[in-house]
């Protein structure tokens, strides 16, 4: 199996003895976040200091004045350098590790809240400011231009491209207060965009687009007052679903192909992602035509078990064979993984062919051991 362990721009550049550790520990690639979203991250290793707030999404590299439209995104000043993402990729190049360009695309709480209007509404009208809507051209264009931005006067081996695609009702939102309180039936109707651009999608596929926001809200009104949370969508809405579907396929297709084309020939693509194409969130639902345009797609594999082997194994089967199918893993989880090399091997068995590691700066000394378990069983698979 190929790794690819994933890390800050700081866990580089501020941890002297991070590319030597990195280097023992085997790993193919190291992912840098080069566009991120808002964080508070541990940096066990650091002599210095505890954690790093990043209060705001961010791009870790120059922000050059005419390089953007209506969205730009903010410089962090948590960071010593304009160009830390760039420092971190080049003292890795110079170590001899390959670099890969980790990208976050529509999760921005700043953008979102400064500019609602580009942002995911629901059906009862009310926005997320974490979510950025694909069905807007000025999100997609500032996609794009995060990506050319990102990428310029770097040489990386992959580009891996998270949230590319719909956000929805549940996706971190600071002190989440929602966890266990919906169905996923529920949630998922949530997590509908009903802004203006996908209303006028609906109005095109032959749907009132005001009839349409009436049968989502009362759905979800329904949903809720049943107090049944094991409720499920696969029959609601028969004649709304398609068009539903649809138009978030259609956007989440014009963001991925906007972005692709500002990566140059060379580095893999790499898409987070899910096989359930109703899924949002930074590992969103595929479209049907998403594995044309991309060289692996990672799966969420946190928690450990059937379901997450069966996924590995559906994906396996159903994507193209041409793309590689990774399992995304975390070190750093609040219940640690019983036995993590055999649940690498697991995965391994059911259709992975790449690991993708969670994570390399926030995993300190009583961690460490696990990732040195799982790349250990991915280099012998």
């Amino acid at each position: 199996m190929k790794v690819t362990g994933y890390a800050y721009p700081w866990d580089v550049v501020d941890d002297p003895g991070f590319v030597e550790r990195v280097r023992e520990l085997g790993v193919d690639e190291v992912a840098v976040a080069v566009s991120y979203h808002s964080a508070r991250a541990a940096t066990p290793w650091s002599p210095d200091r505890t954690s790093v707030v990043a209060r705001h999404a961010a791009l870790y590299r120059p922000v050059r004045e005419d390089a953007w439209g209506e969205l730009r995104p903010a410089e962090p000043d948590w960071v010593e350098s304009r160009d830390s993402a760039g420092d971190a990729v080049r003292a890795l190049t110079e170590a001899g590790i390959p670099a890969a360009a980790w990208l976050v695309l529509t999760h921005n709480s700043q953008l979102g809240t400064e500019f609602p209007d580009f942002t995911v509404r629901n059906c009862f009208g009310e926005r997320y400011p974490w979510a950025l809507c694909p069905g807007q051209q000025a999100v997609r264009e500032y996609a794009a231009n995060v990506t050319a931005e990102s990428l310029a006067g770097l040489d990386f081996t992959s580009v891996i491209l998270e949230a590319c695609g719909p956000l929805g009702a549940v996706h971190q939102h600071q002190h989440e207060k929602t966890d266990g309180v919906w169905s996923p039936a529920t949630a998922r109707l949530l997590s509908i965009c009903c802004c203006d651009a996908c209303l006028e999608e609906w109005a095109k596929a032959g749907q009132d687009p005001a009839k349409a926001l009436g049968k989502l809200r009362a759905e979800v009104r329904r949903l809720i007052d049943s107090g049944d949370l094991r409720a499920t969508e696969d029959k609601i809405l028969p004649t709304l679903r398609q068009v539903l579907l649809d138009t978030r396929q259609k956007a989440t297709d014009a963001l991925r192909r906007e972005v692709i084309a500002k990566i140059p020939s060379g580095p893999r693509i790499v898409l987070h992602g899910a096989m359930d194409p109703w899924i949002t969130g930074a590992l969103p639902g595929l479209t049907p035509s998403a594995p044309d345009d991309v060289d692996a797609v990672v799966l969420q594999n946190w928690a450990p078990g059937r379901p997450s082997v069966g996924a590995v194994a559906t994906a396996r089967a159903k994507l193209p064979e041409k793309v590689a199918v990774g399992s995304y893993i975390t070190a750093v989880a609040a219940s640690p993984v019983p036995d993590i090399e055999a649940y690498t091997t697991e995965l391994g068995k059911a259709g992975a062919t790449e690991l993708h590691l969670y994570h390399l700066g926030l995993a300190g000394p009583g961690r460490w051991a696990d990732l040195i378990a799982a790349v250990s069983a991915a280099q012998e698979l």
